[in-house]
């Protein structure tokens, strides 16, 4: 399921609390809405709301997290691929071919996660099965050093392809990391709780209840924020192309 669509079934469920203790108003009797009955209510929903915050900043800060290691790595890649293609472009034109096919993996790249007609993307399947950068490493193999100066040259250009494919396959494990459903079930069953401890006391008039829906679209908004931020390279939050659109500007010259 989609971050939007999980979000959309927070509101309902959050909202619906609102009105099951609306609801309860009318159903309880009057004892069961005493001034000691408020307190206690109180008292538990300001447990409960302690709690959850707790657990939603939490949340926040490790997708935040998450989000910016992936646009640290993403950064992180682009300036090595124009390392590696200055390098390439220093042993000497024997290297053309390789670094067509460093600027043909470029290009598949960033078509498959921020493509320019907004169509879906392949995103991480086509990321998962390029093998550009495996091209790139075999067509250095094939080079035969003929001094000094090309053999270390060679050996930087090893090291960046290296280095790159594993920050490929890093990227490919984190995106793997999900949020665990019985999780994200209990955080939406406490603020589901204490939504209904707010409709059970609240006065019943259009005011209340446009606050008390807009409460619950704020808390399921950061539900949103959650599972977009935790997938950074898909969604309606992605991380910036903007760091390996500049590198490949600077491929080739």
């Amino acid at each position: 399921m989609s971050s939007l669509f999980i979000a959309l079934i927070s509101a309902v469920c959050i909202f619906g609390g609102v009105l099951l203790g609306l609801l309860l108003q009318n159903l309880l009797p009057g004892h069961h809405l005493s001034n000691d009955s408020k307190e206690t209510v109180k008292l538990g929903a300001g447990m409960i709301a302690t709690l959850s915050a707790l657990v939603l900043g939490l949340m926040v800060s490790s997708s935040k997290n998450t989000f910016d290691t992936m646009n640290a790595e993403i950064t992180q890649s682009a300036a090595k691929i124009i390392q590696l293609d200055r390098v390439l472009a220093n042993y000497g034109p024997e290297t053309k071919s390789a670094r067509e096919l460093l600027r043909h993996s470029v290009v598949a790249g960033i078509e498959a996660f921020w493509p320019e007609d907004k169509m879906p993307s392949p995103g991480m399947t086509a990321f998962e099965r390029a093998n550009g950068m495996e091209l790139v490493q075999a067509k250095l193999r094939e080079l035969t050093p003929a001094s000094d100066a090309q053999r270390q040259l060679l050996a930087q250009a090893q090291q960046f392809c290296g280095d790159l494919l594993q920050l490929r396959w890093l990227a490919i494990e984190q995106v793997q990391n999900t949020l665990p459903k019985p999780f994200l079930v209990m955080v939406l069953f406490w603020l589901t709780a204490l939504h209904m401890s707010f409709g059970l006391f609240a006065p019943r008039n259009a005011m209340v209840i446009v606050v008390l829906f807009i409460c619950a679209l704020s808390v399921s908004g950061a539900i949103f924020l959650i599972l977009e931020m935790n997938h950074p390279l898909s969604g309606f939050i992605k991380v910036s192309s903007a760091p390996m659109l500049k590198a490949l500007e600077h491929l080739g010259q």
